[in-house]
């Protein structure tokens, strides 16, 4: 995208601005087809939203819908428009969270301002700047994300450099965006102004390379002239460091267990056994903890024997907790990408486990990577006083029990 083109952006998204403003709409979804499947026609929880900020979404998704976000958490909306994300970003993130938008026109920050204001909503701060360089400091926001924006910047590893600089460590990212078909001829910048899309391919490598990991670019939905609408999400990897569980690390292992527990939806179990009973009922090997940059540990992993049977001798059930304080920030799957490593290179060629459907975030995890969900069995067992239905899933490996 030339510097003529990217004007041509600014301007366009200016006077969108300015006719959102006068009451117009803005001009920019005028396709009957576009009206309905774009913009607005992807929110459906915008109460307490001013109707003008839903009217002024410019967007080819809904990225609250790609990412989780939590109590407390400070959200970066890059390219927000009239505001319509960041506002329902501080819905979510609650009084002990923010969210900030990122926008490099006058007239959109002044719409989305005045936005904010109207409804009522004092956690969120909108700041001008481009998306190539963030107006933030470093590992400051916990979640970021974009509506079909990045598609419209020539200098995408610069942008995911910044997304990568900003978050902290196990942030998340969330986007809405716009790619372009292999094989297909990105065009001029028309009415689109997509010239600067790429391929799905492409899109993951430059998140890879800017050294965001767990990525994923999923088409949503096909659009004219070789492009496609995706939902990429990503991580910054956290900072800590796989290591042998040891005795030492029993006290921690069993608080963490009983954090858990304490959820409500991480096992049948209600109590932490003592760890003469968790060691006996655990495989030597196979048994990880995560360590912080302190070295306290944020989390583990270990594996029990399906049957004493030799057939079975490469099929294990695993676990993996994560400290209360440390869930969200990527320690999971750390532990889980470490255990696979460990039982592979013993020759395990089957990983599986049951987890209540309510875990959702542990489904999640587990599906990245690389298992797959065998089915629910139904109202398997009482927890406390209700039935609780679990999902089976199970992990083959690529490498060992092929011959």
């Amino acid at each position: 995208m030339t510097d003529e083109q990217w004007s041509r952006v600014h301007d366009r998204y200016r006077a969108a601005a300015r006719r959102v403003a006068a009451g117009e709409g803005t001009g920019l979804l005028t396709d009957a087809k576009e009206a309905a499947e774009l913009g607005p026609a992807l929110y459906h929880d915008v109460d307490g939203v001013p109707a003008r900020a839903v009217e002024a979404s410019l967007g080819c998704g809904n990225p609250l819908a790609v990412v989780d976000i939590r109590p407390g958490d400070v959200v970066l909306d890059l390219g927000s428009g009239g505001g319509l994300d960041v506002l329902l970003s501080a819905k979510r993130a609650g009084p002990a969270g923010r969210a900030i938008g990122i926008d490099m026109t006058d007239e959109m920050l002044q719409l989305a301002r005045e936005h904010a204001a109207k409804a009522g909503v004092s956690n969120v701060e909108f700041r001008k700047g481009r998306i190539e360089d963030v107006p933030l400091p470093e590992a400051s926001v916990d979640v970021v994300i974009s509506n079909c924006v990045i598609a419209l910047s020539p200098d995408k590893a610069a942008v995911f450099g910044e997304i990568a600089r900003v978050l902290k460590p196990g942030g998340r990212v969330g986007i809405a965006d716009v790619v372009v078909e292999e094989g297909a001829v990105a065009s001029p910048c028309d009415e689109d102004c997509l010239a600067g899309a790429v391929t799905e391919a492409r899109y993951a490598e430059l998140l890879e390379l800017a050294g965001l990991g767990d990525v994923s670019v999923t088409p949503s939905a096909g659009m004219e002239g070789g492009r496609r609408a995706v939902i990429v999400r990503a991580r910054k990897p956290v900072a800590v460091r796989i290591v042998p569980m040891e005795t030492r690390h029993a006290e921690s292992v069993l608080r963490i267990y009983q954090d858990g527990l304490d959820t409500g939806d991480a096992s049948f179990q209600t109590e932490a056994p003592s760890w003469d009973a968790w060691d006996e009922a655990h495989l030597a090997e196979h048994r990880l903890v995560a360590e912080d940059v302190d070295g306290r540990v944020v989390g583990w992993v270990a594996v029990t024997r399906v049957s004493s049977r030799p057939v079975y001798a490469g099929v294990v059930e695993h676990s993996v907790y994560v400290a209360a304080d440390a869930r969200g920030r990527g320690v999971g799957p750390a532990l889980l990408r470490a255990l696979v490593a460990s039982t592979e290179a013993a020759g395990v060629w089957m990983i599986q486990s049951g987890i209540f459907p309510e875990n959702k975030a542990s489904l999640v995890a587990h599906e990245r990577a690389g298992f797959r969900v065998l089915g629910t069995r139904e109202r398997i067992g009482r927890h406390g006083d209700r039935w609780r239905d679990v999902v089976f899933i199970e992990r083959r490996s690529a490498v060992a029990g092929l011959d």
